[in-house]
């Protein structure tokens, strides 16, 4: 029958309109910037680096694992070295093009030191595309304090794996 398709489109949306009224949670328009919708914990923005002690000492051991699993190839890790020439477990530039992002969070799913996590921060506009979405090792990293606060249940989970490997 011709139509059909059409009339089950129309019913599915007669029904979540009539019953938006109905619900606690109803779709609504949100007035933005004045109101803002509270974001999930697990909400995928842009990544950060986290750090336990001091911005110095990243989480991160530069194993290149997020920088090679990346879609849009926008992370770029050059590992520290000594004075040797033997190659340390931190790196020595760590930068991701947020122009080039697209929030995927693959990277945080990959990384194995717990190190790089999604942000709640989503307003980034700019001027300048080149410099200013260039996020830089100094610009990327956040406290683990910092972390616990956007993302409570996560960093508990975290802080929680990590102590059951130091034993």
């Amino acid at each position: 029958m011709y139509g059909l398709g059409v009339l089950k489109g129309l019913w599915v949306t007669i029904k979540n309109f009539t019953l938006s009224y109905f619900t606690r949670k109803r779709l609504t328009t949100v007035q933005y910037p004045e109101e803002r919708i509270t974001l999930s914990e697990h909400a995928r923005t842009f990544p950060i680096l986290v750090y336990d002690e001091s911005p110095d000492k990243l989480r991160c051991v530069a194993c290149e694992i997020c920088a090679k699993e990346c879609p849009p190839k926008c992370i770029s890790i050059v590992r520290a070295q000594d004075e040797a020439g033997k190659p340390l477990k931190q790196p020595k530039f760590f930068d991701i093009d947020y122009s080039v992002c697209m929030n995927c969070g693959i990277c945080e799913e990959v990384c194995p030191f717990d190190s790089i996590y999604m942000d709640r921060q989503f307003e980034l506009s700019a001027y300048e595309r080149s410099e200013e979405f260039l996020y830089t090792k100094d610009r990327l990293a956040k406290s683990a304090e910092y972390f616990s606060k956007i993302r409570p249940e996560t960093a508990k989970k975290v802080e929680e794996k990590r102590k059951a490997k130091e034993k």
